[in-house]
């Protein structure tokens, strides 16, 4: 009868975990999702090999949260590294999504932490809704507290633009990429033509990632933007239809390209994105590469490389957003990003599934996973 009760406590906890996303560890394996609630995580490996990750949400209010971790399994809550209110502080609190303060970035720079990220710029005369800008503020430490650099953004292109990522290269340059935002950027394709006839949406809106060389104190940009990914224009473009799903399902008339993150392996620069709305379940990532860090930029044959897993039996949908980093012994790139499960519900929790570039050249992500795999490597 004892026996009998175990086996079915152990069936249970097994299905709990498996199918809550609830996070376990045992005999060197974990499963997704963490138990980090907030969207579009980004991981720092400092050079001491401390991991950091920030994220979107979660327990801050007007800033960031942090949470630190020695082996990316177990995270530690830092608490509260940024405070929209700094004496630079040069956003708006008080508009539209509690001031939007989105998608954060450290990076370790010449012995000083910098964290770049996107807000509501309070210089608003037009009382725009989307008012978004890039920022970027300093510390000493990942855990802050860090300090706008200037009492404005970084630069104004004039539009409202999100999701900073930067790319410190080994020719010496330094690129922010960025996502100009949907808002009030109505594009003529055929899927907005195809949407209007079926009396859908009288317009598309779409966001586009651009690259830019920033100045080495990060005061200001060089040149020009340039507009480095979009959404197809034509119907039968191969990357049209899972980057259509927000329009093609009726759920918005917006088609995204945000949320970019950039790496080099050896000779070519990768760069995924995230397409679709964040906040549904057709939020899915692709990449593209290209010989140049400002493009021009292929999209992948093998696109979407992470997608909702539902329509085959999973439990995952909504993944997106992610960012990249490498287990301690540094031989195994890491994804991660944020997803929901039909626990979470609309709650966006964080995933790290194994990623490599295989020796085609082909990016394959080996998620999304909720089931037992390997703690990743020490030295």
């Amino acid at each position: 009868m004892n026996k009998v009760k175990n086996s079915t406590i152990v069936l249970l906890l097994t299905s709990l975990f498996q199918y809550t996303g609830t996070f376990a560890q045992s005999g060197g394996s974990f499963r997704n999702p963490l138990p980090v609630k907030f969207g579009d995580p980004y991981v720092l490996q400092t050079k001491a090999s401390t991991y950091y990750m920030y994220g979107t949400g979660g327990v801050a209010k007007n800033g960031f949260a942090a949470y630190s971790s020695t082996d990316l399994v177990h995270w530690k809550d830092e608490g509260q590294v940024f405070h929209a209110g700094n004496r630079n502080g040069w956003s708006d609190s008080t508009a539209a999504w509690n001031g939007a303060y989105w998608a954060p970035e450290v990076y370790e720079h010449q012995g000083r932490f910098y964290l770049f990220y996107s807000a509501q710029w309070k210089n608003n005369p037009g009382k725009e809704l989307e008012n978004f800008r890039i920022g970027v503020a300093v510390s000493d430490s990942p855990t802050g507290p860090f300090t706008d650099l200037s009492d404005k953004p970084v630069f104004d292109p004039g539009y409202p633009v999100i999701d900073a990522n930067v790319l410190f290269d080994p020719g010496g340059k330094i690129y922010l990429y960025y996502s100009r935002c949907c808002y009030k950027h109505p594009v003529q394709s055929e899927v907005a033509d195809w949407a209007r006839k079926k009396g859908w949406f009288d317009t598309i809106e779409e966001s586009w990632v651009y690259g830019v060389e920033l100045k080495p104190d990060f005061s200001g940009v060089i040149g020009e933007p340039v507009l480095l990914l979009r959404p197809p224009v034509k119907m039968d473009d191969k990357q049209a239809e899972w980057e259509s799903r927000s329009v093609t399902s009726k759920e918005v008339n917006r088609r995204w390209t945000e949320g970019s993150v950039i790496f080099k392996k050896a000779d070519t620069y990768y760069m995924m994105y995230s397409a679709n709305y964040f906040g549904g379940k057709n939020y899915a990532v692709g990449y593209a590469t290209s010989k140049s860090p400002l493009g021009p930029f292929v999209k992948a044959a093998n696109n979407p490389v992470l997608q909702k897993n539902t329509d085959k039996g999973g439990v995952v949908t909504g993944t997106g957003h992610n960012s990249i980093t490498y287990s301690p012994d540094g031989k195994e790139m890491l994804c991660v990003y944020h997803a929901r499960t039909m626990a979470t519900g609309e709650e966006r929790v964080v995933f790290i599934d194994r990623m490599k570039v295989l020796p085609d050249g082909r990016l394959v992500v080996k998620g999304p996973t909720t089931g037992p795999q390997p703690v990743p490597k020490h030295k």
